[in-house]
């Protein structure tokens, strides 16, 4: 007589969902603004450089008749063109206008708050210090608001200790929207500590949506064996969601663009995963990663809700009019 095959029961896993997660204003209308575009203006319509930094949401946009380029010039003149939600340097604007290109500006408002602190300490005769990333999109457009020379960068304390400044006493300082809460504060003392006349931002410009993401991130952390983060290698808010995993108690913690990419193995054994998204990773990615652990594991999941967003942005009014008769 054959015996029997044995049923095994699925190990069990307890997931602490955060929330906030995924996509933030900002993103939303970005994403929004493509959409309205290719719906106003049909295909194609161009985008320069990735609208988000997300290859699902790149992806799907592509699918709809979006063109992706890195650069104007890739762009031809009779079609319209939409920058991306990092904000992009004068320069770009000003050549579109100069081939009377029809353009739509994607970039965040918080992003853009970050650009008109700049010029308004520049017009007063300061100097701008940015803490950014060297490279990131949103650094290379906010540091291309002003003439050469006029921004700094750093990155870190050590560069603070480094910089050569035209005039100590005349200083402001703006900072990416994207990064560490804890590191910024760290970089930011010291830019004080070493120049007491500096001026910082009237308000916070790391975005809502990036310290929410991170104060729900360090929530979680201590109670957790492993940290999933859903978003793009590129992303620069989803990698500091793994940096702050790591820094508030999670040994592990992991970066996926979706759940193909989850590495079973070094999660192998644990019995409470915390799962988060960058703020330009659709809820799709999550319920994705949802239910491949469910195919795996006996799960349940607890929501731990931090914060509460209700922040909106409009997308630009050239979008809400209706077409001009040619």
């Amino acid at each position: 007589m054959t015996a029997p095959i044995a049923q095994t029961t699925p190990p069990p896993l307890h997931i602490l969902l955060a929330a906030p997660r995924g996509f933030c204003a900002g993103v939303d209308r970005a994403i929004k603004i493509v959409e309205l575009a290719l719906e106003k203006w049909g295909a194609p319509v161009y985008v320069r450089h990735e609208i988000v930094h997300n290859r699902y949401v790149v992806d799907g946009l592509r699918e709809k008749g979006a063109v992706f380029v890195e650069e104007l010039d890739e762009c031809p003149p009779d079609r319209p063109v939409v920058f991306s939600a990092h904000g992009v340097p004068k320069s770009v604007p000003a050549a579109a206008e100069a081939r009377q290109m029809l353009f739509v500006d994607a970039t965040c408002p918080l992003v853009s708050k970050v650009h008109i602190e700049a010029e308004r300490h520049h017009a007063a005769g300061l100097q701008i210090v940015m803490i950014g990333h060297d490279g990131h999109p949103e650094t290379i457009g906010t540091m291309g608001q002003l003439p050469d020379g006029e921004v700094l960068l750093v990155e870190t304390p050590a560069d603070v200790a480094g910089l050569t400044v035209r005039d100590p006493s005349r200083l402001a300082y703006v900072t990416q929207t994207t990064l560490s809460v804890d590191d910024t504060a760290e970089i930011a003392a010291a830019l004080r500590a070493r120049f007491p006349a500096i001026v910082g931002p009237h308000k916070e410009d790391i975005c809502y949506a990036t310290t929410n993401r991170q104060e729900s991130v360090k929530e979680i952390a201590p109670r957790i064996d492993a940290l999933l983060v859903i978003g793009a290698p590129n992303s620069s808010n989803s990698r500091r969601l793994v940096e702050v995993g790591k820094k508030a108690g999670c040994a592990y913690s992991q970066l996926v663009q979706r759940a193909a990419d989850i590495d079973w193995r070094s999660i192998e054994g644990v019995r409470r995963v915390g799962v988060t998204a960058g703020a330009s990773a659709p809820e799709v990615l999550v319920e994705e990663v949802l239910d491949a652990f469910r195919a795996r594991y006996d799960v349940t999941v607890e929501v731990v809700e931090t914060a509460v967003e209700r922040v909106e942005f409009k997308p630009p009014r050239i979008l809400r009019m209706p077409v001009e008769a040619r």
